[in-house]
């Protein structure tokens, strides 16, 4: 069982260990698995999760709609709104859609699902990043999608996961919380005794067992 203070240690671990970098380094959690075949089709592990702390970094976001949704993603702060001409026009160009795809993530409007799909869907589809539907407050939709992050099965189908939580410029209190989202959501999927072990670490830094005891 991973408890609280525990996770709170070990990013506090990872956090004194992080060095100077020319760089905002990421933090990220990681989960190993044990009697749990991911394998199988209904094991494989395919989470969206929202982080309750944010990202730490501004998450860019695409959104294609038109009418009121278009006018209400440009008055959140969002540049890229493509409208059916404009989804067009960016499936087109291959070279900016996969760059996007890469970065963004992607919301719509209800009525041009289908066309996204139609032109962007083996692109999108195929970083995992296909438009999730605006469905009411499009200004929410935007704020959940700044903050998500995706656990998904990798490689050979191995039994371990990991995502980012956040950065090195957070709060080791923010990490945790993110953590604990994370491990929610994991817990859920795989089931609390088939958590073998978990780990906090940043982008360049040591992984720091969540729960291990140090030395003398």
């Amino acid at each position: 069982m991973i408890g609280k203070t525990d996770v709170l240690k070990a990013i506090e671990e990872a956090l004194l260990a992080k060095g100077k970098r020319k760089f905002t380094q990421t933090a990220e959690a990681v989960f190993n698995f044990k009697n749990f075949d991911v394998s199988k089709p209904e094991n494989r592990i395919n989470l969206d999760i929202i982080l309750p702390k944010g990202k730490g970094r501004k998450q860019e976001v695409c959104v294609f709609a038109d009418a009121q949704i278009a006018l209400d993603a440009k008055n959140a702060g969002i540049t890229e709104i493509y409208d059916n001409a404009g989804i067009v026009k960016l499936a087109a160009d291959k070279k900016k859609l996969k760059d996007m795809a890469e970065t963004y993530e992607f919301l719509a409007s209800p009525n041009l699902m289908m066309i996204v799909g139609k032109n962007m869907g083996q692109i999108l589809g195929g970083k995992g990043k296909l438009p999730k539907p605006i469905a009411g407050n499009t200004a929410e939709a935007i704020r959940m999608a700044q903050n998500r992050v995706r656990v998904v099965s990798k490689g050979k189908y191995l039994p371990t996961v990991q995502c980012t939580i956040g950065t090195e410029e957070m709060s080791a209190n923010d990490l945790a919380e993110n953590f604990d989202a994370v491990y929610e959501k994991v817990k859920g999927k795989v089931s609390e005794p088939c958590v073998s072990s978990a780990y906090v670490k940043l982008t360049m830094g040591p992984a720091v067992k969540v729960g291990a005891k140090k030395e003398g």
